[in-house]
């Protein structure tokens, strides 16, 4: 649940030190659109996008990170509909009813991905995407000075940073989605500084149907 807006405040990016979204473009253009995004956190990502003219939704697990996502809507003059709760309950959407959904840095905190990613295949539009970043696995094992302190293949979860994650091989990722009726087009593996292993990725699945 990590973003962060750059100067302008319209844009935000997809980890820390990350990518933001106006280099990758992979939203397309959000302006009228229903835009949901899970782990909305502190509200960096929800607010730059409102920002674009999007009608955003922000679903988060912790009040106080909502609390102070609110503050900062309120701060910046956008509307945002904030909602706690957890982030694989979408029940309060209708299906078919959002344009696009995107999460940054969320998808490690949540123990059943696949449940995730079925609400998020059932209240997306066909053919709409959903991008997301994450915890690279790779990255997780990784110690002080990049030595390897956990195996790829123990699932967690693990603690880092203060955060309960959950390893997920990126095969295990694509087969999740596959299952729940999404085709990834784009997988992203950014490098940041001088690190010798990826962070994060960033991936782009989009719901089956014209």
């Amino acid at each position: 649940m990590i973003g962060r807006m750059d100067g302008a405040s319209d844009t935000f990016s997809y980890g820390a030190d990350g990518p933001t979204e106006r280099e990758l473009r992979l939203l397309g253009d959000v302006k009228g659109k229903r835009v949901l995004e899970l782990g909305c956190g502190s509200g960096a990502a929800a607010i730059a996008l409102a920002r674009q003219g999007a009608v955003v939704i922000g679903i988060d697990s912790s009040h106080e990170r909502l609390a102070e996502a609110r503050a900062r809507g309120d701060e910046a003059d956008v509307r945002v509909d904030w909602h706690h709760g957890d982030l694989a309950d979408l029940a309060f959407l209708r299906a078919d009813s959002v344009d696009v959904v995107v999460s940054v840095h969320a998808l490690s905190e949540v123990e059943d991905a696949a449940r995730l990613f079925r609400q998020v295949e059932r209240v997306l539009r066909p053919g709409a995407p959903f991008v997301f970043s994450a915890e690279h696995p790779v990255s997780l094992c990784m110690g002080p000075g990049d030595a390897l302190a956990h195996s790829l293949f123990d699932q967690g979860p693990i603690t880092a940073g203060g955060r309960l994650l959950y390893v997920r091989q990126l095969s295990e990722v694509f087969a999740d989605l596959q299952r729940a009726g999404m085709r990834t087009d784009a997988l992203l593996e950014p490098r940041v500084g001088s690190s010798r292993v990826p962070r994060s990725f960033v991936w782009r699945a989009r719901k089956d149907g014209a």
